[in-house]
């Protein structure tokens, strides 16, 4: 056992040199200019629920993944999960106007794929039929990688995985509070999210950095669409606290210590995409320490783009709300932003709805001759991000030289502008901006969310006599019915 000890020593220190190797190679790269800027591209990760004719978890995604046998399907953690990978393209023209129907076809397509294994799709944050024995190993996805990340993770923190959060009340009711544990990650699988990317230079990535983490209070309390969990009413988004919560390396004497969370919204408006990666290696251990003998200084004398493997797979673990991605595609280094704050669903007109006024208002705000973060603190960043989450519409959000506002309108007063002249200024044509941000401007007059339309739903099933696990069963069922209908969410009824 001694000699397993000190191997495994041996291995992360080796691992621990490699990172550091990465880190010195981007350094390198950025201050030479190696990375690719043009075009603008776009892309989306889409995560998807399992549901069987009871409106429950189906454990089926081998089955529905063997029938789709396309590469832009994969599995993730829970074997009742999806993810679709929709191909990058350009930020211009007419590109979410495609994006669109690209994304409807994809899902046609795999609930057919579904259909034939018993189940359906569900685009949906968390989805509330959900119980405590979804949560048990033996419903990890077979991937050996998730199997150790699970196990590093629980070993790190010394004990169970604890859920504990309390969200605020459905109307005329009392606040719920939910208490859980698991003996495993398997709760973040109840995270399905839209994950949004976007290219940029190195020069552009810190303004647009900075400009998502402005934006993601707000995004989280327009786009919110996660109320339900374990049968508890908890908050709009309660993605946010899960997340954290599940993945969390800490023992509560870390906590007290004031270690940071790997799930982290960060600590600084930054300069450089390279303060983000130093940030990560420093203050966070590796998990998966697989290493490869590629040398990337040897690949960067040489003339190439080293694929950076340990700082990749390190970035991976370390789950920031709006991530550096360093990539390379056709032999080219390029840099991405990832926004990782929004739920999935409720429709695919809500989900491009939703990219358009991120990427609108990221460029208009990144772009702006006096940056909005400089009249910002960070804490007050964060903290917008916990109320849009924890109260959606009814939030209070502090923005520069309007104070604090509710976000409905905040967008319409402020943000929408901004978003449709960012939009145009990136190419996007005007027909694109017009349908999409509109769907924004009537979902914040409607002051209508997937997360407002689930809690209204159920309370009035609740009200009319149905209990909480019948009326959660009832209003997945209308909620799905909705969604094949594709209209957007401010809409329905």
């Amino acid at each position: 056992m001694g000699n397993d000890v000190l191997a495994n020593s041996t291995d992360r220190a080796h691992y621990r040199y490699k990172v550091q190797r990465c880190l010195d190679s981007i350094e390198q790269m950025l201050a030479e200019g190696r990375f690719r800027t043009q075009p603008q591209r776009i892309g989306l990760e889409l995560e998807l629920n399992l549901i069987d004719g009871g409106m429950r978890p189906s454990m089926s995604n081998g089955e529905v993944l063997d029938q789709l046998d396309d590469p832009v399907f994969t599995a993730e953690l829970g074997q009742h999960n999806l993810e679709l990978n929709v191909p990058p393209r350009a930020l211009e023209g007419d590109a979410l106007l495609e994006w669109d129907t690209q994304l409807r076809a994809y899902l046609a397509k795999a609930d057919v794929a579904a259909g034939e294994a018993g189940a359906s799709l569900a685009m949906i944050g968390i989805l509330p039929t959900l119980t405590e024995e979804h949560f048990e190993s033996k419903w990890f996805t077979s991937n050996a990688r998730y199997a150790l990340l699970n196990d590093e993770i629980i070993a790190a923190r010394g004990e169970l995985t604890h859920l504990a959060m309390e969200g605020p009340p459905l109307p005329g009711r009392r606040p719920e509070m939910l208490r859980s544990q698991a003996d495993s990650i398997l709760p973040e699988a109840a995270c399905t999210s839209a994950q949004l990317h976007l290219q940029v230079g190195p020069d552009e990535f810190a303004p647009y950095w900075n400009a998502s983490q402005c934006l993601a209070g707000v995004q989280l309390a327009i786009g919110a669409n996660s109320p339900f969990l374990l049968g508890k009413a908890l908050w709009h988004e309660t993605r946010i606290p899960l997340f954290l919560q599940s993945t969390d390396t800490r023992s509560r004497e870390l906590k007290n210590q004031g270690v940071r969370p790997r799930v982290w919204f960060g600590e600084k408006w930054i300069t450089s995409i390279f303060d983000l990666f130093e940030e990560n290696v420093r203050y966070f251990p590796g998990l998966l320490t697989e290493t490869d003998p590629e040398d990337p200084m040897d690949v960067l004398e040489a003339g190439g783009a080293p694929r950076l493997t340990e700082l990749r797979m390190h970035n991976g673990t370390v789950w920031r709300w709006n991530r550096p991605v360093y990539d390379v595609v056709d032999g080219m280094a390029h840099l991405r932003v990832e926004n990782r704050v929004l739920p999935a669903g409720p429709t695919v007109a809500d989900v491009v709805a939703n990219a358009a006024f991120f990427y609108g208002a990221q460029c208009a705000l990144a772009r702006a001759e006096r940056p909005v973060w400089s009249a910002m603190a960070f804490k007050a960043a964060e903290e917008n991000l916990e109320r849009g989450a924890r109260d959606g519409m009814d939030a209070q959000l502090y923005w520069p030289d309007v104070g604090w506002t509710r976000p409905d309108d905040l967008v319409l007063r402020v943000l929408l502008p901004l978003a449709y002249e960012g939009l145009i200024s990136a190419g996007v044509s005007a027909q694109a901006a017009d349908r999409y941000l509109g769907i924004i401007e009537q979902r914040c007059i409607a002051r209508r969310t997937g997360s407002s339309w689930q809690r209204d739903c159920v309370d009035r099933l609740e009200r009319a006599g149905a209990d909480r696990e019948s009326a959660l069963r009832d209003m997945l069922t209308r909620y799905t019915d909705h969604m094949h209908a594709g209209d957007p969410v401010h809409t329905w009824r």
